[in-house]
């Protein structure tokens, strides 16, 4: 894999390609709020040698820092877009976890019928009719969460409530070290209020390409179980649940994960 920067006016965004042949399916994988492109090495590792791939530290994240946190989940679509035009990627399978599945439904919002496929790991869905008021009003005050916990009791909960096997906690623990206390709730509560926002605009937020939702069984993060059953139900998207894995389950259950997106990009991409 190739590190490459993509400069904007809010700082640098670090992104990693294989050497790009158009003659084959991409997948551009997206990882979720706080973690690095690390999220996914299981993945990449698989990929790398079969297809097009695409990863990065999305903007705040990672080796994208500084980066001057101002920007909406849009802004963050049109960043991703503009480096993808950049790089000739066109329809492009996107998977995205937690964060990552909000940005690609963001993304087919802004850019519609520009991607080949979706698979959503533990996220849950944009639309405004599926969340309460109560969680709207608190996914914009984290800050009086994550503020007062003590930082070593923040690397250990962190990691401990998004994976359930410790090659999976590990990987959080040692992505959050990468920030200190103040860095990391800075990003933590604007990755949120971004969230909110987004949301708040009662959008369609429809998706446009094949998708696939995937969930932990032991996913302890917020909702999200409960959005993704009902997610599944009223928009009529299948869905995986995966067994022993929690918010991070691709971290979790690395072979089968890799294996489902496999069979989701042979039977949706045309591979010549």
């Amino acid at each position: 894999m190739i590190e490459k920067i993509y400069k904007t006016n809010r700082g640098d965004i670090h992104y990693w390609t294989n050497e790009i042949n158009g003659k084959m399916p991409t997948l551009a994988f997206l990882p979720g709020l706080t973690a690095s492109h690390r999220l996914f090495d299981k993945q990449v590792q698989h990929f790398e040698d079969k297809y097009n791939v695409f990863v990065w530290d999305a903007p705040g994240h990672g080796a994208s820092r500084p980066f001057t946190l101002n920007f909406s989940l849009k802004d963050k679509a049109t960043y991703l877009h503009e480096i993808l035009e950049f790089e000739e990627i066109e329809e492009p399978i996107m998977v995205g976890q937690s964060m990552g599945g909000y940005l690609a439904q963001c993304y087919m919002q802004n850019f519609p019928d520009s991607l080949t496929g979706f698979i959503s790991i533990d996220s849950a869905t944009l639309k405004r009719k599926y969340i309460s008021g109560a969680e709207l009003w608190l996914l914009k005050r984290t800050n009086l969460i994550y503020r007062p916990y003590p930082w070593k009791s923040l690397l250990k909960t962190g990691a401990r409530g998004v994976a359930e096997t410790e090659q999976g906690q590990k990987l959080m623990h040692d992505m959050m070290q990468e920030y200190t206390k103040d860095d990391y709730c800075d990003l933590v509560i604007h990755g949120y209020k971004i969230l909110a926002e987004a949301i708040e605009e009662n959008l369609a937020y429809d998706i446009d390409c094949p998708c696939l939702l995937l969930c932990g069984e032991k996913d302890k993060a917020g909702s999200t179980k409960r959005y993704n059953r009902k997610w599944s139900r009223e928009e009529g998207l299948p869905i995986a649940w995966i067994k022993n894995a929690g918010h991070n389950s691709n971290t979790d259950e690395p072979k089968l994960i890799s294996q489902i997106i496999e069979d989701f990009v042979i039977k949706h991409a045309q591979i010549l």
